[in-house]
């Protein structure tokens, strides 16, 4: 990778990390986080009261209801692990960002 191309890739990655959103959870909910879209999947932590998480992709899952509606919708928020829209507070009962691949 040339030098220039470098700097751009860093510029990049800079620019991306300053516009991440991190989106408030439900009030007084301790959130489990899931090795995939779905309640079938395994729980691998549970978000403390007062968290907030990034959104960085949205998938399709098992449909659940919580303070925000009912949806099937579940949000990317690291490296598999992903929590119900149904407890983040993003304003938008849809998809708020890309469809996780």
């Amino acid at each position: 990778m040339s030098v220039d191309r470098a700097a751009e890739a860093a510029e990049a990655a800079e620019a991306a990390t300053d516009s991440l959103r991190y989106y408030s959870v439900a009030p007084g909910c301790r959130l489990n986080v899931r090795s995939g879209p779905g309640t079938d999947y395994n729980i691998v932590r549970v978000l403390p009261l007062g968290a907030k998480v990034p959104v960085f992709c949205q998938a399709s899952g098992t449909r659940v209801s919580g303070p925000y509606g009912t949806t099937d919708i579940w949000d990317n928020i690291n490296n598999g692990e992903y929590v119900s829209d149904a407890y983040v507070q993003t304003g938008s009962d849809g998809y708020i960002a890309p469809r996780c691949s």
